[in-house]
């Protein structure tokens, strides 16, 4: 960590994130990520999952997500921060097309570039979907 990138602002970056990930802000997502992110989804056919490289490919799997589950929301409980590494623990919830409840526990991975983000790897849990 570099003495101008402190823990307290990386723990305020991840804060950032995951408001704009609430309020389905593209723009206010992406301003947290460099320009070269990589994003390994949750699921996938590599053993990594899906692996995105760069903004506009991260951009639209989550303005996909928005657009599949209009309630989607990320409830965060801890963030943990470690030098260049971070977690974030988070409840995510929302409703499919059909109806469908999703709500799983799961945890990011990140990898921070001096005061942003370069790398994000999501884990969650793989629950049914619930009854509406």
């Amino acid at each position: 960590m570099t003495e101008a990138t402190t823990e307290a602002e990386r723990h305020a970056l991840l804060e950032r994130l995951f408001a704009a990930f609430n309020r389905h802000d593209a723009d206010g997502v992406m301003a947290c990520f460099t320009p070269g992110v990589v994003f390994d989804t949750a699921a996938g056919p590599e053993a990594h999952g899906r692996r995105l490289t760069g903004q506009d490919a991260v951009r639209a799997a989550f303005v996909a997500v928005w657009t599949d589950m209009p309630d989607v929301a990320w409830t965060v409980s801890r963030h943990t921060l470690a030098g260049e590494r971070a977690t974030s623990e988070w409840l995510f919830t929302g409703t499919r097309a059909d109806g469908g409840r999703v709500a799983v526990e799961g945890v990011d991975l990140f990898v921070f570039e001096g005061r942003l983000i370069a790398r994000k790897s999501a884990f969650r849990k793989d629950r049914p979907v619930q009854a509406a």
